[in-house]
């Protein structure tokens, strides 16, 4: 995921006005950060109550809602009559066993990570080339992931208009500042580019082919996270696919958009939804500000009766960025104190939703593979959607799933006789399989 650090990052180092250089660095940030805190200080004032321009209520009462404890993930499904409504996880897996009796259950779950999106979208086409790549019956994507779960959702067929939409360039021109309008606005940079960019990949043909999958029993899930309750939403996209009509295609974009739709830096994308009591304006922004990956609990039950067979569920959870930070060198200042242990807790967070998704899996009688980008492969600025960042890492992520190295099994204590290859042995960045930290956590 595009995390709050890399915000509070790209805020201090991209104040509105200023050139970013092509490389994406920016010179003297300490003498901006004067400016970036007086602009901060007044955005704040001008949100207070009474000064805002606009706002978003909540579109359920409170005595509606309930702890989050209390209930199962709830899955936003557009009917046949264009009305949306909510079905439990539970319902939904249920459905989909019923239709997938007897067949293999595989569900890819793709992760967030601004430009190490390009992670997720090599390993998917390198997973098509190793020949080992299943049939997904669900698909699950947060933020980048979500732009490139519609692709892995379609499998290997749509793999080359993946691979032009991550690597094609599109996105060097995405991130257009605000300038000084980022005072009276809701974000740092426009909101149309992005928009644009997600519509010229977005064709009729996908629409219909998402469509025709949804027939088969497959289902295809992007979570955004709802700015008026703070909570977050998961759309059954293959449902606004085969039930949408005419406005399929500008909902299914909306919801893209607003997966992806970092908080602060890019404007929150407002969505009209039809369901039981009057039509309503909701304001969305990335699924990532509220959970890293989603895989629901219902759908990793494997039935009793094929826990000893082939047809037991199998989970594959691909992480568009590093597991962790690599120890370094922290200056005792408060802005780097204050950065790291940002980093920490974001960390944190993430392993946490990787091991109880894995145990869940194993509770459950699944199996969990996952692949995360290894420690050693060069930092990546989150917001530098340039082709020439890009590319390398698509490539990296082919080739690694190409050879066989991209998946490393949870719960695996041994090594099957490889060797676990550091930086130091290897002049390349070794494949995610061959990670240490990556590897050990699996065995822990």
């Amino acid at each position: 995921m595009v995390r709050l650090i890399d915000v509070l990052s790209a805020l201090s180092t991209h104040a509105p006005g200023t050139r970013v250089p092509p490389d994406g660095r920016s010179g003297h940030p300490q003498r901006r950060l004067p400016l970036l805190i007086l602009l901060i200080c007044l955005v704040w004032l001008l949100s207070l109550e009474g000064c805002a321009g606009l706002a978003v209520s909540a579109s359920h009462s409170p005595v509606d809602r309930q702890p989050p404890a209390d209930r199962a993930m709830m899955i936003r499904t557009l009917g046949a009559d264009h009305q949306f409504s909510q079905l439990s996880s539970a319902t939904v897996a249920d459905r989909l066993r019923a239709v997938h009796a007897g067949e293999p259950f595989n569900v890819l779950a793709l992760s967030g990570g601004g430009s190490a999106g390009a992670f997720g979208a090599g390993a998917v086409a390198g997973f098509t080339r190793s020949g080992a790549r299943p049939d997904f019956a669900v698909v699950t994507g947060v933020s980048a992931g979500a732009l490139v779960a519609p692709y892995a959702f379609l499998g290997p067929a749509w793999d080359a208009r993946l691979l032009d939409a991550f690597t094609g360039g599109a996105g060097d021109h995405l991130l257009q500042s605000r300038g000084l309008a980022v005072v009276f606005g809701s974000s740092v940079y426009r909101g149309a580019p992005l928009k644009q960019l997600v519509d010229s990949h977005l064709s009729d043909a996908m629409i219909q082919a998402v469509a025709r999958e949804a027939d088969k029993g497959r289902v295809l899930l992007v979570a955004t996270t709802d700015v008026a309750t703070g909570e977050p939403v998961v759309w059954d996209l293959s449902s606004i696919a085969r039930n949408g009509g005419p406005s399929a295609r500008a909902l299914f974009r909306d919801v893209l958009v607003a997966s992806a739709s970092v908080p602060g830096m890019f404007p929150p994308v407002m969505i009209r939804v039809q369901g039981d009591g009057a039509p309503h304006d909701e304001a969305h922004v990335d699924g990532a500000a509220t959970m890293p990956f989603f895989v629901p609990s219902a759908f990793v039950q494997t039935p009793t009766e094929t826990l000893d067979g082939a047809h037991r569920t199998a989970v594959y959870v691909i992480i568009d960025g590093p597991l962790g930070d690599a120890a370094r060198s922290t200056r005792l200042t408060a802005r780097a104190i204050l950065t790291r242990s940002i980093h920490a807790g974001l960390d944190r967070l993430l392993l946490t939703t990787l091991e109880l998704t894995a145990v869940t899996a194993q509770l459950q009688g699944a199996t969990l593979q996952y692949s995360a980008l290894p420690s050693a492969y060069p930092h990546l600025n989150p917001f530098d959607l340039r082709a020439d960042t890009m590319r390398p890492l698509f490539r990296y992520a082919d080739e690694c799933a190409q050879a066989g190295r991209l998946w490393t099994v949870f719960g695996r204590t041994s090594d099957d006789g490889r060797m676990i290859r550091s930086t130091a042995e290897t002049a390349q960045t070794p494949c995610p399989a061959d990670d240490a930290f990556i590897r050990y956590f699996a065995s822990r």
